[in-house]
């Protein structure tokens, strides 16, 4: 990794001596050095794992690369071991047939996929259809479930159980049932810098919903975050072609109103918010400016009961 980073900036003092050579770079050119950014140069590196997904009883599986192709890998860090996620080989021969193309083992044609809650089958997105598979026949039939797009699965965040999902949807926190698809809405009242679970500590912001569930997955710890008189960053970007403006809450040093954040605890089965009977408080943890710094919702836990 070292010596790819360390291509990619020698690649970059190239160009812009090259830039410097010439009135202006082309977009091949940029297209070029891109190549050598992380996304791009990660698929060349073996043995590269991409982030584990959690599942109920202390599970999580990740994919793994490696010179032939790709592997799911399932972890039980109660019991220590590490072992095939599902048989890559019986799964390729039946999506194969199911879809009329040609997979191999360590070529499957998805990076991610979903554990039913009893850990019976998985579903997964290939050939522009959703699947499900039996893991102990591995028959495979077309999913008629309606399932989220890639980019909203990326920002929900999974129940203990393994049963439910917690998004964000018009700055309301909804879940979906991973079964059925069921979706259900927990919070009726956010609205637009006033919402529920939002991302945004200024510097950084997202569409995930920060949260935390309880270990039963029948609540959820989190807060509706007050932006409403914070002021606005803006940034324009540089492309061909006309710029596009994005424009996202950002309290400065010296402004007087900064956002702020109401703590809440939300009843999952028959959806109820408890508000916290305190005062507002900073979006701030003990590790930075921010409620989130370790990518969920900080300094805030559940006891086992």
């Amino acid at each position: 990794m070292k010596n790819i980073l360390l291509t990619a900036i020698l690649l970059l003092s190239s160009l812009i001596n090259f830039a410097q050579q010439k009135d202006s770079l082309t977009a091949n050119d940029y297209a070029h050095a891109a190549e050598y950014l992380l996304f791009n140069a990660q698929r060349y590196v073996d043995h590269w794992a991409d982030r584990p997904e959690w599942l109920h009883g202390d599970k999580c599986w990740y994919r793994t690369l490696s010179q032939q192709g790709s592997e799911f890998i399932l972890v039980d860090a109660a019991k220590g071991t590490r072992t095939a996620a599902f048989d890559q080989q019986k799964l390729a021969v039946a999506l194969s047939s199911a879809t009329g193309k040609n997979y191999t083992m360590n070529m499957l044609p998805f990076r991610i996929f979903d554990y039913s809650g009893d850990g019976r089958f998985i579903s997964f997105e290939a050939n522009g259809k959703k699947w499900k598979a039996n893991l102990a026949t591995y028959n495979i039939v077309e999913d008629s479930i309606k399932g989220p797009a890639k980019e909203a699965k990326e920002i929900e965040l999974r129940s203990p159980d393994g049963n439910k999902a917690a998004f964000i949807k018009d700055y309301n926190l909804w879940v979906r049932d991973i079964a059925t698809g069921k979706l259900t809405q927990l919070t009726n009242d956010g609205v637009q810098y006033f919402g529920y679970a939002t991302d945004n500590a200024g510097w950084k912001h997202s569409g995930k919903a920060i949260l935390r569930w309880s270990p039963d997955s029948r609540r959820i710890a989190t807060f509706q975050q007050d932006e409403r008189k914070a002021g606005y960053m803006y940034l324009v970007s540089t492309n061909v072609g006309h710029p596009k403006l994005e424009a996202w809450k950002y309290p400065l040093p010296g402004d007087t109103n900064i956002i702020m954040i109401e703590r809440v605890i939300i009843n999952v089965d028959t959806p109820k918010v408890i508000r916290l009977q305190m005062a507002p408080d900073l979006h701030r943890g003990s590790l930075s400016d921010d409620v989130a710094s370790s990518g969920t919702f900080d300094d805030v836990d559940w006891n086992s009961d």
